[in-house]
């Protein structure tokens, strides 16, 4: 039996990083008797180890909670617990758009953060109605009138309403359950009970057993197990083989009515048939008109992976393809290297999703992966007129051929203690970046910049962070293309060119970046008979160069006196020997070495 609609309310919970998201998710499962206490956990829908290691979230998750209001009817809350992080802003919009309401979370000690605008903005964008949430009120330095001050001023949000609650300690969890229900508004119901159906798929993963499983907002009509399904962004039908709902646990229903969210399974087996964002319509009436979809995402930083042992190519392929279904943000495609043998040109949001996503395959697929040093996309504005998009620093055609290169830049927002502001100002004026406003809230600066995105891939974040002992927080965009002075850097290992570790550069920048990578090269390539220059070129000129001396054999160990004429013929004989050495010789870089030379944060 559907659930009246009018009983539903669907919600996601937004905030910044470690501002009390997942501690709050816990304590409304847990007043809601979601779970019972002994399977309780502190943040329960965290599920994956590396969200719980790093504590934070990667994934949005769903649940279903019942909730007994004082008004004396039932309730049904879809919950969204969303990512904090600026690169996880894909998993925000999605989530939110399959819901009518968000709890604004705000460190009542913090105060407003620089991923708080972001996902507030995002929620403004999908006309939510947003109820404002000042958590961690029982610390010390918890001001909460300061902050709700801040949210008026930098947001716009009124905050005469808002509700103070610690979520750790449990003080003022009801007051948020009864806001939810009073104040956000139910989902839409104004269609003819035999409407055909419309649903939106929210996410999708892949389960050994199940196939691939389905995360779906109903819009219209319902979903019952055997019932034929097409979906219509690629095509596909399918007959459903059960239904069911998060309580976090997993729990099949009868049937999933209008304004539900939850889970279907239909024995599908090839990945490409999900596309997130898709419309599911019933095969025999389908809707006319499919609902628009999620705004597709756009690869900011760009890396090869390659697996260390070649013959896990295959292998590599297909996890790409199950992780792919369940994070639709990044993008891949195959690619080859001289150095590195066969692999794939990933698209990831930002660093930090490129790390998740290496590490995520290393470990749910059992995977050694070698990853190349992230670039970002250029467009190169050709003699002949034509623009071209470049991805990967080894795809740079003849510099004769190239008119002009525009690299991408992002719009930051940078939001600091005004103790910390100088050290931040030198660091976004060292990164050409160009100041468009600073304004103060309190006793906290927000600066907004202009700065390149390839400045910013390499190391920006953790200089961010040691420069303000942590308290900056960093948001950005994309803005706009702007014309470069930028140059390839290629490094030649033995005169052979290593395309791996090509890099596109400032060309200011260009000689200390290729010194900083011979030097650590010189370390990390292991002596050979005879000597091996490792160096830095821009085109035919070398702009840095580091030699790595050569391994003596003792010739002369079988001279026991004699004349210094055979020792001198000896040696000159070993002179060229190796000469020719260093001509035909091969240098082989270990997988090690790569691995060291492409590590980023060391730079």
């Amino acid at each position: 039996m559907a659930t009246d609609p009018s009983l539903i309310r669907n919600f996601s919970i937004v905030a910044h990083i470690d501002h009390g998201k997942s501690t709050l998710a816990d304590r409304l499962i847990e007043f809601c008797g979601g779970l019972e206490l002994r399977e309780m956990k502190q943040q329960i829908l965290d599920s994956m180890d590396i969200e719980r290691e790093r504590g934070i979230t990667i994934k949005a998750q769903t649940v279903r909670l019942r909730y007994a209001a004082k008004d004396g009817k039932i309730y049904i809350l879809n919950l969204m617990d969303t990512p904090g992080h600026v690169d996880f802003a894909y998993e925000v919009s999605r989530s939110l758009a399959a819901c009518e309401g968000s709890l604004l979370v705000v460190d009542a000690s913090q105060g407003v953060e620089a991923q708080t605008l972001a996902n507030v903005y995002q929620a403004i964008d999908n006309n939510h109605e947003i109820i404002t949430v000042l958590n961690k009120i029982d610390l010390p330095a918890a001001d909460p009138e300061r902050v709700k001050n801040q949210i008026e001023e930098v947001i716009g949000l009124d905050t005469s309403e808002a509700v103070m609650i610690s979520a750790k300690t449990g003080i003022g969890i009801e007051d948020v359950l009864e806001a939810i229900v009073k104040r956000l508004p139910a989902p839409k119901n104004d269609f003819a009970p035999d409407v055909s159906l419309k649903a939106l798929l929210v996410d999708s993963w892949y389960d050994l057993y199940l196939g691939v499983m389905i995360l779906v907002r109903v819009i219209e009509g319902t979903l019952v197990p055997g019932m034929k399904i097409r979906m219509m962004g690629v095509s596909a039908s399918y007959e459903i083989d059960q239904v069911g709902v998060f309580t976090p646990k997993p729990i099949r229903v009868e049937s999933l009515g209008p304004g539900e969210i939850g889970f279907i399974t239909a024995g599908i087996k090839h990945v490409a048939d999900c596309k997130v964002g898709d419309t599911i319509t019933e095969e025999r009436r389908p809707t006319a008109n499919p609902l628009s979809g999620f705004k597709p995402s756009t690869p900011v930083v760009f890396c090869g992976l390659f697996p260390v042992d070649a013959a896990d190519f295959e292998k590599l392929r297909e996890s790409l393809a199950k992780l792919h279904l369940n994070d639709a943000s990044f993008h891949y495609e195959a690619e080859s290297s001289a150095a590195l043998g066969y692999g794939f040109r990933c698209g990831f949001l930002g660093l930090l999703h490129l790390e998740i996503i290496q590490e995520r395959l290393e470990r749910e697929f059992d995977l050694d992966l070698i990853t190349t040093a992230p670039s970002v996309v250029y467009r190169l504005h050709m003699t002949n007129g034509e623009i071209v998009e470049m991805h990967n620093p080894t795809d740079m055609p003849d510099v004769v051929k190239v008119d002009f290169i525009e690299e991408p830049w992002i719009k930051a927002t940078i939001l600091v203690p005004d103790e910390f502001l100088g050290s931040i100002l030198t660091l976004c004026s060292d990164r050409r970046g160009e100041q468009l406003d600073l304004t103060y809230v309190g006793n906290r600066a927000m600066a907004v910049y202009l700065l390149p995105l390839n400045e910013v891939v390499f190391d920006f974040y953790d200089r961010l962070k040691s420069v303000s002992r942590g308290y900056a927080s960093f948001d950005y965009q994309i803005d706009s293309y702007k014309e470069g002075d930028l140059v390839k850097v290629n490094i030649l290992v033995n005169a052979e060119s290593v395309d791996a570790l090509a890099m596109m550069v400032h060309r200011g920048r260009a000689e200390s970046r290729g010194r900083t990578l011979c030097t650590r090269l010189k370390d990390l390539i292991p002596r050979q008979l005879f000597k091996i220059a490792v160096q830095a070129a821009i085109g035919g000129k070398i702009i840095a160069r580091e030699s790595i001396s050569a391994m003596r054999k003792d010739v002369l160990a079988k001279c026991y006196g004699g004349d210094i004429s055979r020792k001198r013929k000896l040696l000159d004989k070993q002179k060229a020997g190796k000469k020719r050495m260093r001509q035909f010789g091969n240098v082989e870089i270990p997988q090690s070495a790569f691995i060291a030379a492409l590590k980023m944060n060391d730079d």
